[in-house]
């Protein structure tokens, strides 16, 4: 019997060939989902005018096993408020840096932050008191938290209605917006 023989005594049936490649292709999908990548819609306004609402993007979470959020990037979390959404924000502050807001402007670690991407909104503090959110200013980071706003600075509820987060709650660092072309894009 020649090798050719041999082969094709051991083949699998062609069905049984479709179902294994389909059983791979899903596990394969769910893994990069889940240690790699996901895709999300934005749901609000809270981004502009870096992110649009109903935007979608891509969120990558490789890099965060080996380092921290830092500020400026754009991550997207749990809700602290236990809504069961992600919530997508900027990293304005991290562990151990004080936050203050002075008169619309946003200051850390007591320099006046530029931050081109409100387009001049002012950033003033909210009533936290629905959440039960205990934030006054000057605000420092606990360790192991972020602070946490939205571009829309006048209509974002963010670390300034909720508090600081923690780093644990952050599930990527968004990268690119794939959807719709117009908005086609990194967030770098």
């Amino acid at each position: 019997m020649n090798k050719e023989a041999k082969a094709e005594g051991r083949r699998l049936p062609g069905w049984l060939e479709w179902v294994i490649v389909f059983a791979v292709a899903i596990i394969a999908s769910l893994l990069i989902r889940r240690y790699v990548v996901e895709f999300y819609k934005v749901p609000s306004g809270s981004m502009l005018e870096t992110i649009q609402e109903g935007d979608y993007l891509v969120g990558e979470k490789v890099s965060y096993r080996s380092r921290s959020p830092q500020a400026g990037e754009i991550v997207t979390f749990d809700d602290p408020v236990g809504s069961g959404y992600t919530l997508i924000k900027r990293v304005i502050a991290v562990g151990g840096q004080t936050v203050d807001l002075r008169d619309g402007i946003v200051y850390v670690d007591d320099v006046a932050q530029e931050e081109p991407y409100t387009l001049g909104k002012p950033s003033y503090p909210l009533d936290q008191q629905a959440q039960g959110a205990n934030v006054s200013f000057p605000y420092t980071v606990p360790e192991g938290y972020l602070w946490v706003m939205g571009d829309n600075r006048t209509n974002s509820l963010d670390s300034r209605y909720f508090g600081a987060i923690p780093e644990s709650s952050v599930t990527s660092r968004a990268v690119w917006t794939y959807w719709p072309p117009s908005s086609w894009g990194s967030m770098e």
